[in-house]
């Protein structure tokens, strides 16, 4: 006999766990079910801070059963397909499970083989990533001596797009206070043509790099690393009259090696590897030309499926990839579930692109970012509690709320179903 249940859902990470708990705490009795096949759950905000030495790397792990909430079935397992049109899916272990109504929050994966030389380089520890393992970005950053240290994010959309260029502003000070910084050379390389899309926000990091006398390069886009000879290369995609000239005092040691790609050496090399949907909804008929999860921008439902929802990282939104968005997200598709339930349409069309960048620019400082899908700054009132009233400055009371106070409320108060 095949398993049933009135809600499935997919991913037991912050998008998952927070559905279940604010559904249960809604309404006694449902028949829910979470898929997941990890013993562990990550805060993975912290990430950023465990790599700059700032975070006890225990302290971002606890185990998943803690916040599976009572009355909810636990399926240790992962999915292999979906059959949306039958109103079920098929798992690893080969277990078909149906549903009334189905939430996948998945996340994304990481694809360390969609830049040549990635996987290689993090096998043999030449480079780092946060999103890998921050413990070791620490450790490279401990052995720099000087020399070139570049920063650098793919092309794909990635998680909390602003973590790398948090790491190049945190490394940056690490330097400073090291007294490395007069012989170092911070370049931070990124594929866009801006340091930030909400420009308020644009404005004040671009005096952060300039502080940091960083080298900001735009239209970069890594392509492959060299581990053995430690040289990244990039590949320019800017329009060619914004083609990057390397002047005669070139102290990056660039080069340029035909076919608008460019080569810089390295002595510790960060970067955010690409990330994609996962392998079983990129072959769905849920995702987009792009592979991710076709939803409504504002009520997060399926485009093909009615009683189908997806939030969180695998939702193909233009907005930030963050835990801020999963907060503001949950209520809407908690709610249209309910809706559901009851026989009428699933209206609630609030969602309307808010996402934060917690950018932390320096130990002890913080901009917080807040903004919508008209990348419209878009601060909280509540701030003002905290005596902050200009998050787009950086602030020693917003580093105070990123190391301290939101790991409390995500562990204690977000993942309990309570609203933040």
């Amino acid at each position: 006999m095949m398993a049933h249940y009135q809600i499935l859902i997919v991913g037991g990470g912050t998008a998952g766990i927070m559905v279940a708990a604010q559904l249960t705490k809604k309404q006694k009795g449902l028949n829910i079910a979470i898929i997941e096949p990890s013993e562990q759950h990550y805060y993975q905000p912290a990430f950023t801070l465990v790599g700059a030495g700032s975070f006890d790397y225990n302290k971002t792990i606890r185990k998943t059963a803690e916040f599976i909430p009572k009355g909810v079935t636990w399926i240790k397992d992962s999915v292999a397909s979906l059959q949306p049109e039958n109103n079920q899916l098929t798992t690893a272990k080969n277990e078909v499970i149906l549903y009334d109504y189905l939430v996948i929050a998945a996340g994304l994966v990481n694809n360390l083989d969609g830049i040549e030389g990635l996987r290689e380089g993090l096998e043999k520890g030449v480079i780092c990533s946060n999103y890998v393992d921050p413990r070791k970005t620490w450790e490279l950053l401990e052995k720099f001596k000087g020399g070139n240290a570049v920063f650098t994010q793919p092309t794909t959309p990635i998680k909390c797009g602003g973590a790398p260029q948090k790491t190049a502003y945190l490394s940056a000070h690490y330097f400073k206070k090291k007294g490395i910084s007069s012989k170092t050379n911070v370049i931070f390389a990124t594929p866009g043509s801006v340091i930030f899309g909400v420009k308020i926000v644009a404005d004040t990091l671009m005096q952060v790099i300039g502080r940091y006398n960083i080298h900001l390069k735009t239209f970069y886009a890594p392509i492959k690393i060299d581990a053995e000879n430690k040289i990244v290369h990039f590949k320019h995609v800017g329009a060619k009259e914004n083609m990057c000239v390397i002047n005669e005092n070139n102290i990056l040691n660039e080069q340029h090696d035909g076919n608008e790609t460019i080569q810089i050496p390295f002595d510790f090399l960060h970067l955010a590897p690409p990330q994609e949907a996962p392998k079983f909804l990129k072959e769905s008929t849920l995702a987009n030309s792009a592979g991710w999860m076709d939803v409504h921008l504002n009520s997060l439902q399926s485009a093909q499926y009615q009683n189908v929802f997806g939030l969180g990282d695998i939702a193909g939104l233009p907005t930030a990839k963050t835990g801020a968005a999963i907060r503001k997200q949950v209520p809407v598709v908690v709610d249209n579930l309910f809706k559901l339930i009851r026989g009428v349409k699933a209206n609630n069309e609030d969602y309307t692109g808010y996402s934060s960048c917690p950018l932390v620019t320096g130990y002890g400082e913080m901009v917080l970012a807040e903004f919508n899908y008209k990348n419209e700054f878009t601060p909280d009132p509540k701030l003002k509690q905290m005596l902050v009233f200009k998050s787009f400055k950086p602030h020693w009371r917003l580093w105070m709320l990123k190391k301290y106070i939101l790991p409390y409320l995500y562990w204690n108060k977000m993942l309990k179903g309570e609203e933040v």
